[in-house]
C-alpha cells in the first residue's frame, strides 16, 4: 500500500505541476488531465480517511483495557462503528484502484454480423440488434443506426449502430465475440435443432483527438446505393466507401440520402475501428494474463450460447447460466452484464 500511495502522490504532483502552466487549459488534453486529477484526489482523500480511522481504532482498542466499565463499554461500541467504517472505506478504495480502461466512458459502436447458419444466423442477428436497442431504451440511452445490410428473410447480414450514454462502452465491451443460437428454425420441417452463430464487435466511439487520420491515407469512392431505402436511394451517387490504405480497413455507408452524411458516418466507424486496433496492439504488448480473464473480444471466440429448447443462456467465460431467453431478447441482460463486470473487477484487484 505504501508503494501504491507513493506512486499516486507522484502522479498527482506531476499533474499539479502541469496545471501551473495556464496554456494547458486550452489544449485538447485538459479535460482528461482535470478528470485524472479529480480521481487522484478522491483516492488520496480516501487514504487519509483510512489512516485516521485506523488511528481511532488503535485508540479505541487501548481504551478497552481501561478499568472504567463505562469507558470500556463506550470503546467497544465505538470500535464496532469504526471497523464497519474502515471496511466501507477500503471497499471504496479498492473499487477506485481497479485498473481502468481509458475508453470506458465513451459511447459504443456495435457491429453485428451473421456468421454460420445462413438465413437463421441473419434472423438471430436481427434479434440481437433489437435486444441491444431495447436494453438501451430501458437505460435511457440513445441509439443511431450507422449502416445496415438486410436480407430477404427479414434478418441482417450486417448491422452497425451507435449507443450513446454514460459508460456505455464499459457496460457492453464484454459483449464482443461469437454468440451462438441453438433452436429449430422456422424453415425446418422435421423439427431438427440447428446451431447458428453471430459475431459482435464492440468499439469505443473514437473522437477526432483519439485517432488522427491523414487524408492522404484514404481512398474514397462514391457509388449508387442499392437495396432498401425508397426511390431516391438508387438515383444518386450518395453511397460512400472509404478505404484506409495503411491498414486495408474498408467502411461503406449508403443509408443516408446525403453523400456528406454517409461519409461522416463511415469516417466515424473507421475512426473507431482504428482505435480498437490500437487498443488491441497495446494489449498484445502488455501481459497476456489480463486479456485471458474474460476474453480478448476476438470475433472467433465463442462467448455465449442461447439454447431455446432448454430456455437457457450460458456465458462460457464465467460459467453462468440463466433461463428466460425471451426476457433477454427484450433487453433484460443486466444480470449478464453485471456478473461480467464483477468478474473483471475481482480478477483485476
Amino acid at each position: 500500500m505504501e508503494e501504491q500511495t507513493k506512486k499516486i502522490q507522484q502522479e498527482l504532483e506531476l499533474i499539479e505541476k502541469k496545471l501551473q502552466d495556464s496554456t494547458i487549459f486550452t489544449t485538447p488534453d485538459y479535460p482528461k488531465i482535470a478528470k485524472r486529477r479529480s480521481e487522484l484526489l478522491e483516492i488520496t482523500n480516501l487514504m487519509t480517511d483510512i489512516n485516521k480511522t485506523k488511528q481511532q481504532i488503535n485508540q479505541a482498542n487501548h481504551l478497552i483495557t481501561s478499568s472504567d466499565k463505562d469507558l470500556k463499554t463506550l470503546a467497544e461500541t465505538e470500535l464496532i462503528t469504526l471497523n464497519n467504517k474502515l471496511d466501507e472505506l477500503n471497499n471504496k478504495l479498492n473499487n477506485l484502484l481497479v485498473p481502468k480502461d481509458d475508453n470506458d466512458e465513451k459511447n459504443a459502436i456495435i457491429e453485428i454480423r451473421a456468421a454460420a447458419g445462413g438465413d437463421e444466423a441473419s434472423l438471430f442477428a436481427a434479434e440481437l440488434y433489437r435486444l441491444y436497442i431495447r436494453w438501451s431504451e430501458i437505460h435511457n440511452f440513445t441509439t443511431e443506426l450507422l449502416s445496415e445490410t438486410p436480407n430477404e428473410v427479414g434478418g441482417f447480414k450486417e448491422i452497425i449502430f451507435l449507443i450513446k450514454g454514460l459508460e456505455v462502452y464499459k457496460l457492453l465491451k464484454f459483449e464482443a465475440g461469437v454468440h451462438r443460437v441453438q433452436r429449430v428454425p422456422i424453415t425446418e420441417s422435421q423439427g431438427r435443432i440447428h446451431t447458428s452463430t453471430v459475431t459482435i464487435a464492440v468499439l469505443p466511439e473514437a473522437e477526432e483527438t483519439d485517432i488522427e487520420i491523414d487524408p492522404k491515407d484514404l481512398r474514397i469512392d462514391v457509388f449508387r446505393s442499392g437495396g432498401h431505402g425508397g426511390q431516391s436511394v438508387n438515383t444518386t451517387d450518395s453511397a460512400v466507401r472509404i478505404t484506409h490504405i495503411p491498414t486495408g480497413i474498408v467502411v461503406a455507408n449508403q443509408d443516408e440520402k446525403s453523400q456528406i452524411k454517409n461519409k461522416a458516418k463511415a469516417l466515424s466507424v473507421l475512426r473507431s475501428r482504428l482505435l480498437a486496433k490500437k487498443i488491441e496492439q497495446e494489449q498484445q504488448e502488455q501481459s497476456q494474463s489480463r486479456n485471458k480473464l474474460i476474453g480478448s473480444g476476438d470475433r472467433s471466440e465463442k462467448i455465449r450460447t442461447y439454447n431455446f429448447p432448454q430456455d437457457r443462456i450460458t456465458d462460457h467465460r464465467i460459467n453462468y447460466s440463466r433461463s428466460n431467453i425471451n426476457g433477454a431478447l427484450n433487453g433484460e441482460i443486466d444480470d449478464l452484464i453485471n456478473k461480467l463486470q464483477e468478474f473483471y473487477k475481482t480478477n483485476n484487484n
